[in-house]
């Protein structure tokens, strides 16, 4: 199946948006606070009934923190956890290090060329040569 251009960028606002989401969570939950806050201190506070303690829902956002910590942390070990799993059950493609058996041919002597710059000082074939008879 061949998706058409338009296709693929709306998958990829999606997932951007999901990955978004994910990352500001805990924003999120302090911008609901914000917005709600007089609802929350009237309704969801735990301390509603005592107002001498000034709490004005901070005790419902403490909470909500709280929980959306665990969650993230909760989140963090899973994919942890999936990937060492992943990286044990792995099967890509296994490598093997045999090497070819040996044949003859690598076992030929090497020959060398090598041709000392002293060796014409070091013998002078002029002067040295057996007796003329």
């Amino acid at each position: 199946m061949v998706l058409k251009s338009s296709n693929k960028q709306w998958i990829g606002l999606t997932l951007l948006t999901l990955m978004l989401v994910k990352a500001w969570v805990i924003p999120l939950v302090c911008l609901d606070y914000e917005i709600r806050k007089d609802y929350i201190a009237k309704a969801l506070c735990v301390n509603r009934n005592r107002p001498e303690l000034k709490c004005n829902g901070k005790c419902y956002l403490a909470k909500k923190l709280a929980n959306a910590q665990r969650q993230q942390e909760r989140q963090a070990e899973h994919e942890y956890m999936a990937s060492l799993i992943y990286q044990v059950m792995d099967n890509g493609p296994q490598y093997s290090f045999i090497s070819p058996s040996p044949t003859i041919e690598d076992y030929t002597t090497p020959t060398f060329s090598f041709k000392s710059a002293f060796l014409g000082r070091l013998v002078p074939d002029s002067i040295f040569h057996p007796p003329l008879v």
